[in-house]
């Protein structure tokens, strides 16, 4: 009997484990070709949503639309199975299969490693469901040459758009005298050698238009001329054969070779031929690719004799690129059209051929509603215009045509579309993901740059580069999208990194089409677009909603709440709500989300009302993200020490006040954002070795303290309040160990008066900006060597006036703060000193009654703020050198300095500001913190 279960179990039962070990032996193995499979799928989809996008039969794209979505349910599933194998590896000890050689020891080896065993099942599943999607598409729709993008720009209505654009007259153009004023004196007048003009905008805000006003109004006053469309697919051989011939024709004489039958060489030598000893004007019209330059500079010669070159693109690092050879200059049409301006510029495209030469009354509302629609771009203004000046003047027939403004069918009304479809195609495929994110947030809303990064990080959107962290990858990232026009920047610091950013209307509507149909994200709890089935990988909540549970859970990879308003932005730089309602999330429908969506790496609940989180928080084992800004929260729950994984937490604008000690088992939290915590143990935080971000250190009190937060080597941004002069030595110390450094902010309690010397001798080569609150020494020889310094504020520093003389060479320096920070009589600023300082603050210089401005200094001074130096009666000697300085800014002046400045300041076009003091408490608090 023992004899047949020993052969039954030979036969049936160690294959299959023997099955089992072998599927977890070759696992690394299984995941790397998964892992490669999974970007040829990224591309494959990549492709085809351009092809699907382009078929005109609307019953074969929704098909091809259907069977694309199961290939990116495939790529979804991909993502989490590689995703749950890093997690399983770092949670799993390793053993070696080979010593499973009996029965009983393959039997123990699985037992010990079922979570690879069953990761294993699920690739062999995915493989099977990703070659099952792929082989469906292509059987179905087997693939044919698709057109290229300039191909399809030669067809249908966005040629029509193209050509009117081309050939506009002048007595059309609307909104565009600046501009245009602007693009003319560059043309004209200037600098002798060639000069490359680039108009840079997003499409359809008139950048043709523009280009081809001007160029048609100047060219005849240059020898010879031409005008070529580019495009983003070009030919070179193609466009020089079209250049020869305009600047043949606008020369009148003939090409010296028979061009057609000349290679790429023996054209550009033919071009600089013609244009040898001549001054021309050349207009290269909607220019994609940086490339271009190098395939065409060498044929534009320049003889310094005022030629010039006309570029319009949407993508500024095309300028950018040309800046390494030539000179440039660059105007970005940003502004759109006024609601005035869109409405005339609609009434003369809409009407053209009616009888009455305007807006009949009837039609007045109707047509104010459809121009809106329009946002203030010229050609989507131009596209509707054209549709109705085809209409008769009929209210009704009207009203259909506003009504039916949205709907995808109607391709003369999806031109604009289709412009920027173009634009997102053009992305590579992580910016596109990128770019979709935000449909994430509100329309018209203004996101914090370092927000929407660090989801990009989470959400695996960005890709390592050798010697950069994900966080300046990802900021590259942003600004791609910015120079290709595709997001605007908000609001930015004055050394010009983004601050703030949004994407404009259209762009947004773009955004949510491509986000739906290619199951990016998707709604909760809004009528016009709410989810409950289909493929969603990210999830925005906008109001309560039972339908949270129905949604299918197993894809979903972010969460979001979104009480889809619009957000302003208030003086402070807070982002605040309009209007006095705040989505309140009950504990219970936080729990459901919790535990139906346990893959989630994203989880934003900023903004909402959420009274309290539930400990099964700590089963969102993949959460990379975690956000309770603004919220009320009051507790952080134990569990949020299991969140391994987790890289940010935000509890900014919350009630906690107390961090669980199993918090500071996070090692991989790379940013942790809060303001003033008072009850952080610091004598724990030095695990958490991947930190970038933490709060301020309020009120060090112990070495031991500033020894953990020195274990820290990747802080960007360090803040401290020191309550004992002791702890200064071991403060420098452990500043000397962080070598990522960008800002630094030192202060000590109010009441200590002792002398400070801060020896720091690091280089500390990426501060930016610099805080020191102390009764200093001297001043510390190693600030002027801080060679990316943008910002120094000194307050309570007592030094000597004379001692600033060694900050004027310093190659960044644009801000300089200073409050009861000097002692003398007289400051005065040297001849070539301060060549970059834009903005100069003096606060309660108690002793200061005269300022010397040489001839040369402070040259690039835009902005003064003198506040309570009331000893100071006369005005600075040498403010009117100042031929930049735009604003003067007074608080608690003496009345005898005021009635100075004012005729001064007129005389050279300078703002004078009067503030009335604020109290010091929340000034000190504001500056201090």
């Amino acid at each position: 009997m023992a004899e047949t279960a020993l052969s039954l179990a030979r036969k049936y039962v160690f294959p299959k484990l023997l099955e089992a070990v072998n599927m977890i032996r070759d696992l690394p193995k299984e995941v790397d070709d998964l892992t490669d499979a999974l970007e040829t799928f990224r591309y494959f989809i990549n492709e085809t949503e351009e092809v699907v996008e382009a078929e005109e039969d609307s019953n074969r794209r929704d098909r091809m639309s259907t069977r694309l979505m199961k290939m990116r349910e495939a790529t979804f599933r991909m993502e989490d199975v590689i995703d749950d194998y890093v997690i399983c590896g770092e949670n799993q000890p390793q053993e070696d299969p080979r010593c499973a050689a009996l029965l009983c020891e393959a039997v123990e080896f699985i037992k010990t490693q079922i979570s690879r065993l069953q990761i294993a099942h699920k690739i062999r599943d995915v493989k099977s469901l990703a070659s099952a999607a792929k082989d469906g598409f292509e059987t179905h729709f087997p693939s044919k040459k698709s057109p290229s993008n300039s191909e399809r720009n030669q067809n249908g209505n966005w040629q029509k758009l193209r050509k009117d654009a081309l050939h506009v007259k002048e007595d059309e153009v609307v909104g565009l005298d600046g501009p245009r004023t602007i693009l003319t004196n560059w043309l004209t007048k200037g600098r002798n050698g060639r000069t490359v003009i680039f108009v840079v905008g997003i499409p359809g805000v008139g950048k043709t238009t523009l280009a081809k006003l001007v160029f048609d109004k100047v060219r005849n006053d240059f020898d010879c001329h031409a005008s070529i469309r580019v495009s983003q697919s070009y030919n070179v051989e193609k466009l020089l054969r079209d250049m020869i011939h305009q600047l043949c024709k606008a020369s009148k004489e003939d090409p010296r070779r028979n061009v057609s039958e000349m290679g790429q060489a023996s054209l550009i030598e033919e071009v600089k031929d013609l244009l040898h000893k001549k001054r021309y004007v050349v207009l290269f019209d909607d220019l994609w690719n940086e490339n271009f330059w190098n395939d065409i500079e060498s044929a534009l010669i320049d003889d310094n004799n005022k030629s010039r070159i006309i570029i319009t693109t949407r993508h500024e690092e095309v300028a950018v690129f040309c800046k390494k050879s030539s000179f440039v200059e660059v105007h970005k049409l940003e502004k759109p059209l006024s609601e005035d301006e869109s409405f005339r510029l609609f009434c003369r495209k809409a009407f053209m051929y009616g009888s009455s030469g305007g807006c009949p009354e009837e039609l007045k509302d109707t047509s104010l509603e459809i121009v809106r629609k329009c946002k203030g771009l010229p050609l989507a203004i131009v596209a509707i215009g054209g549709v109705l000046a085809q209409k008769d003047e009929n209210p009704h027939e009207w009203k259909l045509v506003n009504q039916n403004l949205s709907l995808e069918g109607n391709s003369e009304l999806n031109i604009i579309t289709k412009i920027l479809g173009l634009s997102y195609h053009d992305l590579p495929i992580n910016l596109k993901s990128c770019l979709l994110y935000f449909g994430m947030y509100p329309e018209d809303c203004e996101i914090e740059s370092d927000r929407v990064i660090r989801q990009w990080v989470a959400e695996g959107f960005v890709r390592h580069k050798t010697g950069k962290t994900l966080e300046e990858v990802a900021e590259e990232d942003l600004l791609g999208l910015i120079r290709r026009n595709l997001v605007q920047v908000s609001s930015s610091s004055i050394d010009g990194k983004v601050k703030r950013c949004r994407v404009h209307d259209l762009i947004h509507d773009m955004i949510l089409r491509k986000a739906k149909d290619s199951g990016f994200c998707g709604y909760i709890g809004r009528n016009d677009e709410c989810v409950s089935s289909g493929i969603v990988r990210r999830l925005i909540i906008i109001a309560k909603d039972d339908l949270i549970g129905s949604v299918e859970s197993s894809l979903i990879q972010s969460i979001a709440i979104n009480e889809g308003r619009s957000r302003k932005l208030t003086e402070n730089f807070v982002l605040e709500f309009l209007g006095d309602y705040t989505l309140l999330l009950s504990e219970d429908l936080v729990w459901k989300i919790l535990e139906n969506y346990t893959s989630l790496k994203v989880l934003d609940f900023e903004g909402a009302s959420l009274p309290c989180v539930p400990e099964n928080l700590g089963h969102l084992i993949h959460l990379r993200y975690l956000s309770f800004r603004g919220t009320g929260l009051e507790i952080l729950p134990k569990s949020i020490g299991k969140l391994q994984n987790l890289e940010t937490l935000d509890i900014r604008k919350t009630d906690v006040h107390y961090i669980p000690r199993d918090f500071y088992k996070l090692s991989k939290l790379r940013h942790f954002l809060a303001d003033k915590v008072s009850k952080i143990e610091w004598r724990y935080i030095g695990g958490m070795t991947s930190l970038q971000t933490i709060p301020p250190v309020s009120r060090c009190y112990h070495a031991d303290d500033i020894g953990e937060v020195a274990k820290l080597k990747q802080l960007r941004v360090l803040r401290v309040l020191v309550s004992d002069t002791n702890l200064v030595k071991s403060l420098c110390s452990a500043i000397n160990e962080m070598q990522q450094l960008e800002e630094l902010h030192i202060a000590v309690d109010y009441y200590i008066s002792e002398v400070i010397d801060l020896n720091i001798t690091s280089p500390l080569a990426r501060l930016r900006k610099l805080f020191l609150d102390m009764k200093l020494k001297g001043l510390p020889d190693w600030i002027p060597q801080l060679q990316k310094l943008v910002k120094l504020s000194l307050w309570r520093t007592g030094l000597a006036n004379d001692e600033l003389q060694s900050l004027k060479d310093m190659p960044s320096l644009l801000v300089l703060h200073l409050w009861f920070a000097l002692e003398g009589e007289t400051l005065h600023f040297q001849c070539g000193g301060f060549q970059k300082l834009k903005k100069l603050h003096l606060n309660y210089l108690s002793n200061l009654n005269s300022i010397l401005i040489d001839r040369g200094a402070l040259h690039s001074l835009e902005h003064m703020r003198l506040k309570g130096l009331l000893k100071l009666k006369t005005v600075p000697d040498g403010i009117q050198h100042l031929g930049n300085l735009k604003l003067v800014e007074l608080t608690s002046m003496p009345t005898e300095f005021k009635k100075k400045i004012v005729p001064i300041a007129e005389q050279q076009h300078c703002v004078v500001q009067y503030k009335t003091r604020p109290r010091l408490s929340a000034t000190w608090k504001k500056h201090g913190k």
